[in-house]
């Protein structure tokens, strides 16, 4: 191919699919391709508002029904079928617009994020090659991929037994409370499964590309890596910010938090942040504050603005000890020396860049692929300690506060955790390094792929 391929990203309108796509368009555009980034209008706010935006990278936007924002009331199920339908006309539209002006070469290849599986029949329909970009861990494409391959029925039949266990080729064993929540008996979002199964199935086509991006590294996930031999899975993470890989200091006191931070002691801070998504009930964001509250450690708590209106009853006391956010650059917050232990909901962004910056945590899985990060954070990384939820799904503050005490604490399993966390920050940056694992992934993606 004479000319440097284009390649158009196309991502999933939610913070967690925005952020590692456009650090993925950051290292093609650095690697030298020409590089466009696309998602729906309503996400444009996030794009604006999400740090290190890469430099010089043409970033579009185009309608996916939902132009002024989603919200809950809409309903996942019928806001995905409408993200299909508008999608899949106005991306169209978008990509002959661009081949169309002798400015830019046309598009060549279209990586799309999994939720986005219907670009890829946009791409053969324009009979431009594509390839999918995969936003959680290995181990969670191996369990879809394996439940869509052999294991379905096997699963649906026993699920509902105490005792369920399954172990699938290249990963650990797993009992119902690793799976993802959609294999659950109590999962209300039944579109799901369905809506991923089509993605595997435009993966089995043999016309399409068979190769899938993922975001993590080999040393990380290798056994699962290796053992997704249908489609190779190509280790390409962690996609954060390069900035944030190479140990420099970055702290930016200009930041009230930041500030704030810089004036603890290392190590002795409580991170607490649960997405951009995930909703806690007043009871529960109760029961979290009373035990930072007797763990007596500092903390920084991130609490959006639409959680306001669950005002706390010890809010005066928190504030003495802590201090209360609606929003913060979390790799920054995560990188600071003074952070000594993340309580996460355990999306694999924010599990991905806890373990990138060294920091243990404390799991409180809500849905999705959650309790499977949690999962790998406990008994194959030990990097963290998953919290112990009634029957009624309330996590109680005294096993909070245990779960804080045995991560921060002086302890040998402490200690364990957090030799284990330095250990796979250690070797994250050195997969992202020039000539490390994901480097040569990567570029080999690039020579061999995109540019043919």
């Amino acid at each position: 191919m004479s000319e440097q391929p284009h390649i158009l990203l196309v991502s999933f309108p939610a913070q967690g699919h925005i952020n590692p796509t456009l650090q993925l368009a950051d290292r093609l555009f650095r690697i030298g391709l020409q590089v466009t980034f696309a998602t729906s209008f309503s996400a444009h706010k996030h794009i604006s508002k999400t740090q290190n935006t890469p430099p010089g990278l043409s970033i579009l936007c185009f309608s996916d029904g939902y132009d002024q924002g989603f919200t809950l009331g809409h309903g996942s199920g019928n806001f995905m079928s409408q993200f299909k339908l508008h999608g899949m006309k106005n991306l169209k539209h978008l990509i002959l617009d661009i081949n169309s002006q002798g400015a830019r070469r046309p598009i060549t290849h279209i990586i799309y994020c999994h939720l986005v599986y219907w670009a890829s029949i946009v791409a053969r329909e324009l009979h431009i090659p594509s390839t999918m970009l995969w936003n959680q861990a290995a181990t969670v494409l191996g369990i879809y991929y394996h439940n869509f391959h052999g294991y379905e029925d096997f699963i649906r039949e026993n699920v509902n037994k105490a005792s369920f266990s399954v172990t699938f080729p290249g990963l650990h064993p797993l009992s119902i409370r690793d799976l993802p929540s959609f294999f659950h008996p109590s999962n209300e979002h039944v579109f799901v499964l369905p809506l991923l199964k089509q993605q595997f199935e435009i993966l089995d086509d043999k016309e399409t590309s068979t190769k899938v991006l993922v975001n993590t590294f080999d040393a990380l996930e290798s056994e699962t890596l290796k053992a997704l031999n249908e489609y190779p899975a190509i280790g390409v993470g962690p996609l954060i910010p390069s900035s944030f890989l190479d140990g420099r200091d970055l702290s930016d006191n200009s930041k009230e938090y930041m500030k704030w931070l810089s004036s603890k002691a290392s190590n002795s801070v409580i991170y607490v942040s649960f997405g951009s998504l995930s909703v806690l009930a007043k009871p529960q964001m109760e029961e979290i504050a009373r035990a930072l509250i007797d763990t007596g450690h500092p903390f920084l708590w991130v609490i959006r603005e639409t959680d306001k209106e669950k005002e706390l009853s010890c809010r005066g006391e928190l504030e003495k000890q802590g201090m209360i956010v609606p929003w913060c650059s979390q790799v920054e917050v995560l990188s600071h020396p003074s952070i000594g232990c993340f309580m996460s909901h355990c999306g694999w962004n924010s599990t991905f860049e806890s373990l990138t910056c060294g920091i243990p945590m404390v799991g409180f899985p809500q849905w999705a692929d959650q309790a499977t990060n949690v999962k790998l954070v406990q008994d194959v990384w030990k990097t963290g300690v998953r919290v112990a939820e009634r029957n009624d799904g309330l996590v109680e503050a005294d096993d909070i506060k245990r779960c804080l005490d045995l991560v921060m604490g002086s302890n040998e399993r402490g200690e364990e955790m957090r030799l284990n966390a330095n250990k796979w920050k250690e070797l994250a940056r050195e997969a992202t390094m020039e000539g490390g694992s994901s480097d040569k992934n990567l570029r080999t993606f690039v020579d061999e792929v995109l540019r043919g």
